[in-house]
């Protein structure tokens, strides 16, 4: 009985993070499957947050290199300081997570999903709505994206399309370039916040390098996937497994 639970458990760790993998590369909110799988799989809500940011580093940090043509191509000057700004509030954020309890952030977990699924399903209209409202300023957007980041590094569930939202209300409109810079600042805050994970003994390795490599194989498959699938259905299944998850965390919250 017991090489049955292991054997569901490793297929359900394999599956979610190949699924996070494909998901990240098209449409964003990866986390939604992979960090309930690994509490469901006995992961301490703490460490599981803080695994899944670490199984998740190495499927962004691909895409930063295929994205560098247009990051590139802007030439946005400010792009060193939001970077370095980024990577101060995922440093602290992580931080945080290190110093928050279990029964804390079990907690807080489900009101984090909720406002992760709502940024989701709603964030690219109020991004819309908003564009340009910053009128270009480099500054105004240190005050914006320093909190982006501190939630990054503290849990990062829809942090892509909060990079995206401060990149629209700068008044930027070429989405590739959008979505380079948001890939960089992500995936660096993330691969920062991973090494704190690392080195204060945060990380369930087992069911970690599982999902890493199931992660990458998903993010390398996902686009082709993507092609045959209209992205309203990739963004509509999303939306749902958040509702789901949410809905189980408020269930069992303490």
């Amino acid at each position: 009985m017991k090489l049955k639970e292991h054997m569901i458990t490793f297929l359900l760790l394999l599956a979610a993070a190949f699924a996070a993998g494909a998901i990240n590369s098209v449409a964003g909110g990866g986390s939604f499957l992979t960090f309930p799988s690994l509490v469901f799989s006995g992961v301490t809500p703490v460490m599981a947050n803080a695994s899944n940011t670490v199984a998740l580093v190495p499927g962004t940090v691909a895409s930063v290199f295929a994205y560098r043509g247009d990051v590139e191509r802007l030439g946005e000057k400010h792009l060193k300081l939001w970077l370095l700004v980024s990577l101060l509030g995922g440093a602290l954020g992580a931080g945080l997570l290190l110093v928050t309890s279990d029964k804390t952030f079990r907690q807080v977990a489900p009101w984090l999903l909720l406002f992760a699924t709502v940024l989701f399903a709603f964030g690219n209209q109020v991004s819309l709505a908003m564009r340009g409202r910053l009128h270009g300023s480099g500054w105004l957007m240190v005050l914006l994206m320093f909190p982006i980041a501190v939630y990054g590094g503290y849990f990062g569930g829809g942090i892509g399309i909060m990079f995206l939202a401060a990149l629209r209300l700068y008044g930027m409109t070429d989405i590739h370039g959008m979505n380079g810079i948001k890939t960089i600042l992500g995936g660096t805050l993330n691969a920062l916040a991973a090494l704190i994970f690392i080195v204060n003994g945060q990380v369930a390795w087992k069911p970690t390098l599982i999902m890493i490599g199931a992660s990458v194989a998903g993010g390398y498959v996902g686009p082709r996937i993507a092609r045959k699938v209209k992205p309203q259905a990739i963004r509509g299944l999303v939306i749902v497994v958040g509702v789901v998850m949410t809905a189980y965390f408020f269930w069992n919250k303490p």
